[in-house]
Parts: C-alpha cells; sequence; structure tokens
C-alpha cells in the first residue's frame, strides 16, 4: 500500500466499520482519505441496513493523528485556510450527523483531526494509555473552525478545551474518563470485546428513536453557531502559520512573532 493510505469500509450484519489505514503515518490522514471518508459517509447515512457504525485506526498505535501537514506547503492566503476548514468540516460533520449511533474506539493518539472525530461520535471507547489532544499551538500554529470549537467546548467544557487548545496539553484517556466523557476505558486486549458489548446494545433500541433524538441534539447544539471566517482567515494568512508548516516538515521547532 502506498503512504496516501485509504478509509476503508465493510459492513457485518447491522454494523458498519470505517478504519483509517495508514499506521505508518499513525493515520494522519491526506486530503484524499479526508475525501474518501465523506463518500463513504454519504453511502452509510442512505443505507437502512447499517444500524451502528463503528471508526478506528489501523495499526493500535493511533486512532488518527490529524491531517497529513504536508498538504499545507501549499497555502499562500488565509481564503486558502477558510475554504480548508469549511471542507475538513464537512468530512468531520459527515460523521456527526450520520443517522446511526456511531462508535470511536481509540487505541494510542486521537490528536487534531482524531480528536474532532472521535468527539464527533456518539460514543468514545477508548484503551488504558490512549491519549487526546489538539496541539495547534505547538506544532503548525493553525486553529479549528467554528463548530469544531463549539463542538469541543460542549463535550469537555471550556477549562478542558483551553488545557487541550492554549497550553497544547495531550490528555490522557483516564483524565476524560474521570470526567465522564468517555463511554468505557479498558485495556487494548479487551477492546474488541467492549465495543461489540456497546454494538449489542445499541442495535437492540429503535431505529427511528435514535435516529430522531440524535438529530434533534444537534440542530439545538448547532442553533448559536457563529460566523468565524474572519478569525480563521488570519490564522492561515499568518507568517507563524507558514514557519509552523515549515518548522513541523523539517522537525524545527518554529518560533513564534505573533504574526
Amino acid at each position: 500500500m502506498s503512504d496516501d493510505g485509504q478509509v476503508r469500509y465493510r459492513q457485518e450484519g447491522a454494523v458498519g466499520h470505517i478504519l483509517f489505514d495508514r499506521p505508518a503515518a499513525y493515520n494522519a490522514l491526506t486530503w484524499s482519505m479526508w475525501r474518501e471518508l465523506g463518500a463513504v459517509c454519504a453511502r452509510i447515512a442512505t443505507d437502512p441496513t447499517v444500524r451502528v457504525v463503528t471508526l478506528r485506526g489501523a495499526g493500535g498505535k493511533a486512532f488518527v493523528s490529524g491531517t497529513d501537514i504536508a498538504g499545507f506547503q501549499s497555502f499562500t492566503s488565509g481564503a486558502e485556510g477558510v475554504a480548508y476548514e469549511a471542507e475538513m468540516d464537512g468530512y468531520v460533520g459527515a460523521v456527526e450527523t450520520l443517522p446511526q449511533p456511531t462508535i470511536a474506539i481509540v487505541d494510542g493518539w486521537a490528536v487534531g483531526g482524531g480528536l474532532a472525530l472521535s468527539f464527533a461520535c456518539d460514543f468514545r471507547i477508548a484503551a488504558e494509555g490512549a491519549r487526546f489532544g489538539s496541539p495547534l499551538a505547538r506544532t503548525i500554529g493553525n486553529c479549528l473552525s467554528a463548530r469544531g470549537y463549539q463542538r469541543l467546548i460542549q463535550h469537555v467544557g471550556i477549562p478542558l478545551a483551553k488545557r487541550l487548545l492554549l497550553a497544547a496539553d495531550l490528555v490522557p484517556a483516564a483524565d476524560l474518563h474521570a470526567q465522564g466523557l468517555l463511554t468505557e476505558l479498558v485495556p487494548s486486549g479487551e477492546m474488541d470485546a467492549a465495543v461489540e458489548r456497546l454494538t449489542d446494545r445499541l442495535v437492540a433500541c429503535a431505529p427511528l428513536t435514535q435516529r430522531v433524538s440524535k438529530e434533534a441534539i444537534h440542530r439545538l447544539s448547532t442553533q448559536t453557531m457563529p460566523d468565524i471566517g474572519d478569525l480563521i482567515s488570519l490564522i492561515y494568512g499568518s507568517e507563524d502559520f507558514a514557519a509552523g508548516v515549515r518548522g513541523f516538515l523539517t522537525k524545527t521547532p518554529p518560533e513564534w512573532h505573533g504574526r
């Protein structure tokens, strides 16, 4: 398989399984993988035989470690950043708005786009030792979409969101579990059994009730979302962002200048 990776999909009975398959890069998603995810979600959303969907990273070391940074090298303006965030938010939103219950199976890192995808899911089962983060302020100096910020705050609250975004902390799964943010925290060897228990419970429930309740929660939680296009443009058009991308790819710590 090429380093481009692939988003794989299979269905077993009433359960659809999405696999992010790029383990050599800790399942960092390329642009093409994001688009594959969008296409897979469009297919699942209209398939009444799928009752539950799981999302998992290949290799056992990461769920998703973010977006492949090499794709940012061509960015030259803030407008490109606004378009990028809108496109990526569409793919994360495609997961979030699937009519079926969704489960993120997190073994290893759930970072950047991986953090977003884990919280776009309805349930999270994590292995002991898994870590969650959005270290934008420490890596390439970019930002989230409006929905990305809103989703994070809704799930973890403002104090932990600031720890993730301002201090760029990588938070142990045990910390999230202690705050009720994970459905289950288990040893790696018990992940499959935990997932099977949850999928069995979800498949046994009324699908229309699940669908309507999920959509109602989504509508209520997004009705006051603001437009932050000007803030996104400020970030992606900055010298700091360009320096962050160069530094990440050359493994040289960037110098931040605030411009």
